[in-house]
């Protein structure tokens, strides 16, 4: 099949997008595909584009104020366009984006596009009214995820543990309903960008301010989420199709999974299978896949989790476009589930081809 992998784009998790695109395009030519690599905020890359990509990887540092500079030396067309001339919103929001997938003859869209526009249903939306095939989920399951406060409402709702949680509160109020230590993190995002455990009220009353100043620099609205610290062992599920793969444990010596830890070899330990008993272990698929159709999730996704003490297990987040280098977690779920990493993107493909056959969305 003719497939194209969309990647890159203009948000903070672009790093890990052209990282998990290429990734992904390699691995779909591995299984026999025809592959374009496309970036909606700089156009095709060629394969020597991929190749440095692939070979520099995700960078040290979480992204900020110098993403758009580190983007424009990845993406581009062959004029070297920089990412400020080729705006994600104005590519996306023109329909230039499907004008080149058009021109590739997609059969399938495999979008690799982590945050922003790529994952907050609009591109699915304009792939919908388009008639164009593409895997992962559709609009309202990416709206429904993307956004942490929303899907905690569900997943409350449904009777599914999640920690409680605020946005944007004042110090006091976050202090005095949630306790301490407590996480802050972005209500829309992912790749674990801008994660922090918050040990003491100084600690949040700084944080609470320095959101405040970035959001008044940039002339953006940033919500943050808030959320009651949950001490215990951390748990991911990926999902595939409808069935559950293998849980997999996240073990950091020194604290959270964030975006260091998951994305710089030797920072955290992540066991596949984890080493867990039976029952435990099908309650976290079980949970999973709840949570999975709860969101309207399909094709693939990833929901994560915290055991406490007690043994309950505590939904934290669901991701609709997980990380997919082939070291990234759900990957390694089907590596532990016996697939590698072409037949997993292949199959991934193939479950979006025959619902395009189907005519189903």
């Amino acid at each position: 099949m003719r497939v194209v992998v969309l990647l890159g784009g203009e948000s903070e998790e672009r790093d890990v997008s052209l990282a998990s695109g290429c990734q992904v395009a390699d691995a779909l030519r591995e299984a026999g595909h025809d592959v374009v690599a496309l970036d909606p905020a700089g156009g095709a890359l060629t394969r020597e584009d991929e190749s440095k990509i692939l070979a520099e990887g995700v960078g040290i540092l979480p992204p900020g104020a110098s993403v758009t500079d580190a983007a424009s030396d990845h993406s581009g067309p062959a004029d070297g366009a920089k990412l400020e001339d080729h705006q994600e919103i104005g590519s996306l929001g023109r329909g230039l984006v499907l004008d080149d997938v058009r021109r590739a003859s997609a059969d399938v869209v495999f979008p690799a596009l982590h945050g922003g526009m790529g994952e907050d249903g609009t591109l699915q939306a304009l792939l919908d009214l388009a008639g164009i095939a593409y895997a992962g989920t559709g609009m309202l399951g990416s709206v429904l995820a993307m956004d942490k406060d929303v899907t905690k409402r569900i997943l409350r709702d449904a009777g599914v543990p999640t920690p409680d949680w605020l946005v944007d509160p004042t110090a006091q109020e976050a202090v005095e309903r949630l306790g301490l230590p407590l996480i802050a993190k972005p209500v829309a995002g992912g790749s674990s960008v801008r994660l922090y455990l918050l040990d003491d009220a100084a600690q949040v009353e700084e944080r609470i301010r320095l959101e405040a100043v970035g959001a008044s620099e940039t002339g953006e609205a940033s919500d943050m989420m808030y959320e009651a610290f949950v001490a215990g062992r951390e748990f991911t599920v990926g999902i595939l199709g409808e069935e559950a793969l293998p849980v997999g444990e996240i073990v950091c010596e020194h604290g959270l999974f964030d975006y260091e830890r998951k994305y710089q070899a030797g920072m955290a330990d992540e066991i596949f299978p984890a080493e867990i008993p039976d029952a435990l272990a099908q309650t976290l698929q079980e949970r999973a896949l709840q949570v999975h159709r709860l969101l309207r999730l399909r094709d693939f996704s990833r929901v994560d989790f915290m055991v406490d003490g007690e043994g309950e297990a505590w939904c934290l987040e669901a991701n609709t476009l997980p990380g997919m280098t082939a070291n990234s977690l759900l990957p390694k779920a089907a590596r532990a589930a016996g697939m590698t990493f072409p037949e997993l993107c292949d199959r991934i493909v193939h479950m979006a081809a025959e619902r395009s056959r189907r005519g189903s969305t």
